[in-house]
């Protein structure tokens, strides 16, 4: 190597080249001298990496995060290759201060964020079809895995719902749609914003968006999620009389209103409700899941694509039998979270005969080599195995439950689960043993650093 151009070529440059290519082949360059072995195995470039392919937010809260438990330098390498190869995650049930403290009731299809350092939950649905009108909102400390203090909001709007989306874009929560408990669908948009004075005085105030005469068609349990801290995109859910919906609408928002407008393109998932959306970071979004127009529950991926000028839905297809226990993917009411290396961790849901789940699954769409043409075959075992992975789970087991939610943090390496159906005991005039759940639990990706 001592006679080639590239051992003349300064550090700092080498470390610019470095940071535009793929992890492969920063491990082949490193194998080819000490003095490039040193350069690409650096915490520096490390880093500087892990902030690429994650996002400078989500690395700066792991290493606050990090920081105030260890003294020693975070080990970006270990840390890379602990997340590409995560196995396992671990829960944990929260606890609450002693003394009288009122705790949110039991519900279901509600929405949970994760905004301001709080978790916000609002509304969703009860025993006897009841909607619900509440919002509680709790301050995520650094002790926050010991003890967590529930604070409800007398806010007084918007009105009471479940089936409806939230989503968190920069300090804002936005509402849509959603169902009440007289059966009536919404399409009514709302900002809310989190005021913390104090761990102990957090305030939210609400305001109806204006946004002119275009808005999608009343709906809920329809799935959306947010993109570049300006947009909310939403798809499908049940419409008026009953009717599942297929169409994919984004609202931009401005600083005192919005706008919606459609997104038409050929193909398109078809019409479903109780499946997710999520954005994996830039303009790329995921759907996966939900039920179909004939009651049947899905396992089908699609990729939304919202690059200026794009703006196309790619599905992804796969056989079921080449993934290891794969045959138990297809769900409805389940979550989907952007983690910690901009992957999704798919939990619980319900198959079609409505047997709940607690299965944790990691969907890394980025094993794909190409998505560019529709729609997409994935035969290889190897890659499926890449695309796929289901993780073990330790510590506190919950029960199995659907229609809950889950929001993580702003590091992706916790989770926040609350509420959803779990089994119940049935009882003699009952069909089913249903019954809402009101427990909160923290998940936590298992890195050994």
């Amino acid at each position: 190597m001592s006679g080639s151009p590239i051992t003349n070529i300064a550090q700092d440059h080498l470390f610019s080249v470095l940071l535009l290519l793929p992890i492969d082949s920063i491990l082949s360059f490193a194998m080819t001298c000490k003095r490039f072995r040193a350069l690409a195995s650096s915490d520096t470039l490390w880093e500087s990496i892990c902030r690429r392919d994650w996002g400078p937010n989500s690395v700066d809260a792991l290493l606050k995060s990090y920081n105030l438990h260890f003294q020693q330098q975070l080990p970006w390498m270990k840390l890379y290759k602990q997340v590409f190869q995560l196995g396992s995650v671990s829960c944990h049930k929260m606890t609450y201060p002693d003394g009288e403290f009122e705790l949110p009731s039991p519900r279901a299809s509600h929405s949970l964020n994760f905004v301001s350092d709080c978790l916000v939950l609002f509304g969703g649905g009860s025993e006897g079809g009841r909607h619900l009108d509440d919002t509680w909102v709790a301050y995520i400390g650094k002790d926050f895995w010991k003890m967590l203090k529930w604070q409800k909001v007398e806010s007084g709007i918007p009105s009471g719902r479940f089936g409806h989306s939230c989503v968190v874009i920069g300090d804002y929560l936005v509402v849509f749609g959603g169902i009440n408990d007289h059966g009536s669908r919404q399409n009514d948009t709302w900002v809310g914003q989190v005021a913390c004075h104090d761990p102990s005085d957090i305030k939210i105030s609400w305001k109806l968006l204006e946004v002119g005469a275009i808005a999608p068609p009343p709906r809920g349990a329809h799935a959306a999620c947010s993109m570049d801290n300006r947009f909310m995109l939403i798809h499908g859910g049940i419409g008026l009389s009953g009717l599942r919906l297929g169409d994919t609408w984004v609202l931009e928002l401005s600083e005192k209103f919005g706008t919606w407008h459609e997104i038409v393109t050929s193909p398109s998932p078809p019409p479903r409700s109780g499946h997710s959306l999520t954005c994996i970071g830039g303009t790329r979004i995921v759907l996966f899941g939900g039920r179909g127009l004939g009651y049947e529950v899905l396992n089908d991926i699609w990729l939304l694509d919202m690059s200026e000028g794009i703006q196309k839905w790619v599905q992804i297809l796969y056989e079921l039998p080449n993934i290891p226990r794969g045959v138990s993917l297809s769900r409805v009411g389940h979550s989907a979270t952007l983690i910690l290396g901009g992957r999704l961790l798919i939990y619980g849901g319900e198959d079609s005969y409505r047997h709940r789940k607690d299965d944790f699954w990691v969907l890394d769409i980025s094993a794909i080599p190409s998505i560019s043409v529709q729609p997409v075959t994935v035969n290889s075992k190897e890659l499926l195995a890449k695309m796929w992975k289901r993780l073990k789970a330790s510590g506190y087991k919950p029960n199995r439950r659907s229609f809950h939610r889950a929001c993580a943090d702003h590091s992706g390496r916790y989770l926040y689960v609350f509420g959803g159906m779990v089994d119940g005991l049935v009882q003699p005039a009952e069909t089913s043993g249903l019954r809402f759940d009101g427990e909160l639990f923290l998940v936590e990706l298992v890195l050994q650093l």
